[in-house]
């Protein structure tokens, strides 16, 4: 699997309660904290839910 790295880009201030539990499992919660993570089907839905929130950059 690839690895990725998801950083945190906008506050979760006034977000739906499943966008702050998603960012919480993540392993994020402050603007520019920064997770490398394999690139599961799991991880993909949980960006997949949060992409307006994160920024998600391949590693190679």
């Amino acid at each position: 699997m690839a690895k990725v790295t998801i950083t945190q880009v906008k506050s979760i201030i006034d977000r739906p309660k499943s966008q702050k539990l998603t960012i919480q499992a993540l392993g994020l919660g402050k603007i520019s904290k920064s997770v490398t993570v394999e690139f599961t089907p799991q991880i993909a839905g949980m960006v997949n839910k949060v992409h307006n929130l994160v920024v998600v950059k391949e590693d190679i």
